[in-house]
């Protein structure tokens, strides 16, 4: 009897564990979804690189873009801005000094028309997060 009164306990608190776990889980799910977009944190404009400003002034005069890819749409699929109809987002280079390629800044802009976004965020790390850029 002792031995089945162990079992249950073990039980027991193998399901207080796995139910702590997927409490832990969901809430990392939640602070990664779409609702967290939403309360992106924020930068100032003048506090990003300067290289950020000047693609800022290029987007808002309409060009000229130094890469072909500048002013493409930008599909959100990391899903870590707010969720908006396709199309909406347009996705810019920010210059990396010393960079061979793109690099890995970005700032990506949604609204219409383009020169006047709604709202713009700047990315370092290649759509790995996002900083919604204010004035």
């Amino acid at each position: 009897m002792h031995q089945s009164g162990g079992s249950a306990s073990r039980r027991l608190v193998s399901k207080l564990g796995l139910a702590f776990i997927l409490a832990v889980a969901a809430s990392v799910s939640l602070a990664k979804g779409p609702a967290a977009a939403d309360d992106a944190s924020t930068v100032a404009l003048a506090a990003l690189p300067a290289e950020a400003q000047a693609t800022h002034r290029l987007i808002l005069a309409g060009g000229p873009f130094p890469y072909e890819k500048d002013g493409t749409t930008f599909f959100n699929r990391e899903r870590l801005l707010p969720g908006k109809p396709r199309g909406f987002y347009r996705e810019y280079t920010v210059r990396t000094p010393g960079a061979r390629n793109r690099g890995a800044r970005r700032l990506v802009c949604g609204g219409e028309p383009p020169t006047k976004p709604e709202a713009c965020f700047y990315t370092a790390d290649h759509y790995a997060s996002f900083r919604r850029i204010v004035q």
